[in-house]
């Protein structure tokens, strides 16, 4: 080796030694708790991305990840914690789905109950904030920010006619009239069974905007429909309807707080590093499964969402069944579901872990499809009225690319032995024999899916027929028709865990994540290994087909190889 070379090896080796040393210093150093002060407020800013579970990777141990436990965790915690005299909560600007959301608010409710005040601050506006907003015991507002409050609505996108002008064919096929993934594809409008699904999605939802902001702000239905319907809002307008509480700046909110000269501010950042005492209690498994469901280990496709390894959740599941000390397991679900074998291979596990000790699900956002199939073995399902759930049925098939190719100059050239040996080739269509195979195969899914449901929800195939076919519900939908067990969040998903498990209703309980968080070096050793590496090359060696996954969604690995999808729409 050259000197040139060893020199440049020893700074790349220095670099990294110094780097690792200063990311230790940085996260030994900021193991300790800060010091509150006696008459607090606490500064609850909601992120715009709220995800279940702790990043376990190198930047997640500088930066903990914001997680809808660790806030509704921060709320209760302050709730209890007589140093804290007041919260001010900020809504989230962006909009998503509705679970998480509910799950908040519920905690925003519960810590009304110390009768100490919390506040709302909008810094903008939207619909969603004031939905959260209006639980709050006052709601202030920015002096310039509209308030867009008006309604729900929803899009569906249909591609099939741009992708018959550029050649490209979505070969597809399905099992169920409300399996509606494949239509963002296949389709250049709404079938009925699609409309009449996302008409009934969007009422329920707009149902449960109007009562949340009625039960909040003390009006009645009819009075928020019309508010509704006559929003937008400027911002002087949403006092004068009653919206709105004040229009101020953030510097004076604390003004308006009956707190004295005396009340210090405490951040959520610092705040949710504080442990206030507390006795052991009985130890109960807590297991995510959070993202599309796929083979192999946890990870984050092309665009950075999490995915669910079956091998990491079974791994997790047979664990905490295992473990005499765990009395109880809850299963967190927030997936549209994935590949349908990898579903099965959870769903296993889970039944044997539901046979052995009691097994609640609580839903997050999304608990559907794939993500209902492995929630269907539990002893009690917990949803939220705004959980998108459901999506009974299977969807599979491929992305034809022929005449695209052929348009740009691109010739490919098969070889074959065996009759069906192209049946997943990129370039033409399903053959017709092909076709009633990849069907049949679908179809066979589909009733595998609907007598997990039954057993797991003690119905019969037909009932659980009239409610599949690939339709979404929303929770309370979900609720009336036996899918759902109970309507509330994680800590009644607790409460029934305990009750389950014949533990006392005022003992404390040791929630005990499995998988096991890796400790400080493990992650460090796995982020610097040949593991990240060879990921890394991945994506080097592979550019077109990960191209084409970024455009056109998160496809998991069991896709591309012509795996059955269980998979909900417009995931």
């Amino acid at each position: 080796m050259s000197r040139g070379m060893r020199f440049i090896l020893s700074f790349v080796v220095m670099a990294v030694f110094i780097s690792v040393s200063g990311v230790a210093l940085v996260y030994f150093l900021g193991s300790g708790g800060p010091t509150i002060e006696t008459n607090s407020v606490l500064w609850l800013r909601l992120p715009d991305s709220l995800g279940e579970q702790e990043a376990d990777d190198v930047f997640g141990l500088i930066n903990q990840r914001d997680t809808v436990l660790s806030l509704v965790s921060t709320l209760r915690k302050a709730k209890a914690d007589e140093r804290i005299s007041a919260v001010v909560l900020i809504p989230p600007i962006t909009e998503g789905l509705w679970g998480k959301i509910q799950e908040i608010r519920d905690a925003v409710t519960d810590f009304k109950e110390s009768d100490k005040p919390i506040v709302a601050y909008l810094e903008y506006g939207t619909g969603q904030a004031y939905y959260l907003a209006s639980a709050c015991d006052e709601i202030f507002m920015t002096p310039t920010s509209p308030l867009i409050l008006i309604g729900v609505s929803s899009y569906e996108v249909f591609l099939r006619e741009a992708l018959d002008k550029v050649g490209f064919q979505a070969d597809m096929l399905s099992a169920g009239d409300y399996k509606t993934a494949v239509n963002l594809y296949t389709e250049t409008t709404f079938t009925p069974e699609h409309r009449e699904m996302a008409q009934s999605l969007n009422r329920d939802i707009y149902d449960q905007l109007v009562a949340g902001i009625a039960e909040g702000r003390e009006l009645t239905l009819a009075r928020v429909r019309a508010l509704i319907d006559e929003g937008p809002y400027r911002a002087a307008d949403t006092v004068r309807v009653g919206l709105v509480d004040a229009l101020v700046y953030e510097d004076q909110l604390m003004d308006g707080l009956p707190l004295g000269s005396t009340a210090s501010v405490v951040d959520y950042a610092d705040y949710r590093q504080v442990t206030l005492p507390s006795e052991p209690g009985s130890r109960v498994a807590l297991v995510y499964a959070e993202g599309v469901i796929n083979f192999g280990s946890n990870g984050n496709d092309l665009q950075g969402n999490q995915t669910v390894g079956s091998e990491t959740l079974t791994s997790a599941i047979r664990g905490a069944r295992e473990d005499d000390a765990i009395e109880a397991i809850i299963l967190r679900v927030d997936s549209p579901g994935g590949v349908a074998v990898a579903a099965d291979m959870m769903w296993r596990e889970i039944e044997l872990a539901s046979a052995k000790k009691p097994l609640i699900v609580s839903m997050s956002d999304l608990a559907a499809s794939g993500g209902y199939y492995i929630a269907a073995p539990a002893d009690v399902i917990v949803a939220h009225p705004g959980t998108l759930t459901g999506s009974i049925g299977v969807y599979g098939g491929k992305y034809v690319a022929g005449e695209t190719l052929e348009k740009l100059g691109v010739n490919v050239e098969v070889v074959t032995d065996g009759a069906h040996a192209d049946l997943f080739s990129p370039t033409t269509q399903f053959s017709e024999s092909a076709r009633e195979l990849v069907q049949a195969q679908i179809d066979d899914t589909y009733e595998r899916f609907l007598q997990v449901v039954a057993d797991g929800r003690g119905l019969s195939r037909d009932q659980v027929h009239q409610m599949a076919q690939g339709r979404v519900w929303t929770g309370r939908q979900a609720y009336e028709n036996g899918l759902v067990d109970e309507l509330g969040g994680f800590h009644r998903a607790i409460e029934i865990a305990k009750v389950e498990a014949g533990i006392a209703a005022d003992s404390p309980v040791d929630l005990v994540t499995y998988p096991q968080p890796r400790s400080f070096f493990e992650v460090f050793r796995n982020a610097f290994g040949v593991g990240a590496t060879r990921g890394a090359l991945g994506v080097l060696i592979s550019p077109f087909s990960e191209m084409v996954r970024y455009v056109l969604g998160p496809l998991p690995l069991g896709y591309v190889q012509g795996a059955p999808m269980v998979l909900m729409p417009a995931h």
